[in-house]
């Protein structure tokens, strides 16, 4: 998979921050890793699955984007 970024954390300097990138067909998020107590709350969490945590603008700001 080809992975193109497009924007971090708007609160970020440097490394260690949530982003999110475009790729064929979709995106990737890269955040934080959910604790366990979180993580429980997921609903059929394939084995090949996971999630992450990311600040609200770095996801929103995909609502300005057209395909």
């Amino acid at each position: 998979m080809q992975l193109k970024f497009m924007w971090k954390d708007s609160g970020s300097n440097v490394g260690n921050c949530p982003a999110m990138y475009r790729a064929d067909g979709g995106y990737v998020i890269q955040g934080k890793t959910l604790d366990a107590e979180t993580r429980a709350q997921l609903r059929d969490l394939g084995g090949d699955e996971d999630a992450v945590f990311v600040p609200a603008n770095v996801v929103d700001r995909i609502r300005g984007l057209d395909g």
